[in-house]
């Protein structure tokens, strides 16, 4: 975690406990050192952030300080709540962590009327739970996608056979049983589906598309709506 979203987090956490809380609980929330803390603490403390407190005893957070306002009608919330444990659902550990996260800052930030829509157990994601893939991290896809860097992956087929590609990853889509990555194939020439479990094994390599991406996805959309006027024709529906 960035040190800028790790001191937000900490404020966060303050702004929710109902007692002192020591350096050493905020940072098994955080899956960091409590050395890291005491200097996020006096980070925070220098840019005129009202925490108090002392190590070992525990830290506070003084009345009165508060980060804008979420605008959020019960219906917006309610989205957020309902996407959130659909996240839960998916087989990235990242983003289901991130989810938990988001949960804790909206909860911190929204009036008290709409934190009960976060407590509430009203609505619920119900179905398979996706499993993660067993030899490729989602999340380490996700960053291949933001940063334009090409990957370098062992792919079996349906038919149990294993290729070595080197594609540039484009998007990811999450299905109730698994996620499929699409991205250009540079085998193939051309843009392919590949299934997270079935890759063997995936890593970036010192090699950037940088640029090309939103194009290339713009010709994947394309594509969709080439295919769905081909299956309405071949239906005799245009």
């Amino acid at each position: 975690m960035r040190k800028a979203a790790r001191l937000f987090e900490i404020i966060q956490i303050l702004r929710l406990a109902r007692k002192p809380i020591t350096a050493a609980e905020i940072a098994e929330k955080l899956e960091v050192t409590p050395r890291s803390i005491y200097r996020d603490i006096v980070a925070l403390q220098a840019m005129r952030v009202p925490v108090e407190g002392e190590r070992g005893l525990g830290y506070i957070l003084r009345p009165g300080f508060d980060l804008p306002p979420l605008m959020f009608s019960i219906e917006e919330t309610e989205a957020i709540v309902l996407a959130l444990a659909l996240l839960a659902r998916t087989g990235d550990e990242e983003l289901k962590t991130a989810a938990q996260r988001v949960n804790r800052k909206i909860t911190g930030a929204v009036p008290q009327p709409l934190r009960q829509a976060f407590h509430s157990q009203a609505l619920h994601a119900w179905g398979t739970i996706a499993a993660p893939p067993p030899a490729v991290d989602l999340a380490m896809i996700r960053r291949a996608i933001r940063d334009e860097q090409k990957l370098a992956l062992d792919y079996r087929d349906e038919l149990g056979r294993t290729t070595e590609r080197t594609v540039r990853p484009l998007a990811l889509i999450y299905y109730s049983e698994h996620a499929m990555m699409v991205a250009w194939c540079e085998l193939r020439q051309d843009i392919r589906n590949f299934r997270a479990d079935r890759v063997e094994h995936c890593e970036p390599i010192g090699a950037f598309f940088r640029g090309e991406g939103e194009k290339l996805r713009q010709a994947w959309i394309a594509g969709w709506k080439i295919n769905a006027v081909r299956s309405f024709a071949s239906s005799g529906t245009v």
